[in-house]
């Protein structure tokens, strides 16, 4: 009965596992080189994705307000040290509100720190760093 209770419990681990891996959902740029490293991970890590290239579907402002909040602010999930960046014109490098980085964002999606992975959960992941998605979404080879 214990083994029973075992195997329920490894089928109710797989089914979440696969359940995550389904619903995950990856922010990028197609032309992006560390969105195609990181979509070549998740591949080499047999995790299933769909992945959303925001210049074609942009991310709604709800969204962004989302993926800061988990980045630790619009600060942080904006790439400052981008090309994008270092050409706006100063005026719009100083956003002041909610409202006005949504604005920038939405105008310039390149500004966004790539590629965003948002989880079954809701959970969201910036940036691409093999060693944290490992433990965050783990492998499935």
């Amino acid at each position: 009965q214990a083994r029973g209770r075992e195997d329920a419990l490894e089928d109710q681990h797989q089914r979440t596992a696969e359940s995550l891996s389904m619903a995950i959902q990856m922010y990028g740029l197609k032309n992006c080189d560390t969105c195609k490293k990181a979509r070549n991970w998740l591949d080499r890590h047999a995790v299933e994705y769909r992945f959303i290239d925001y210049r074609e579907q942009p991310a709604t402002p709800e969204q962004l307000k989302r993926w800061a909040e988990a980045a630790g602010g619009f600060e942080k999930l904006v790439n400052r040290a981008g090309t994008t960046w270092r050409n706006l014109p100063p005026a719009r490098k100083t956003p002041g509100s909610t409202p006005e980085w949504t604005l920038l964002i939405r105008e310039y999606p390149a500004l966004v720190r790539r590629p965003v992975l948002v989880m079954a959960d809701a959970s969201v992941l910036v940036g691409f760093a093999a060693k944290s998605w490992e433990s965050r979404i783990g492998s499935r080879e």
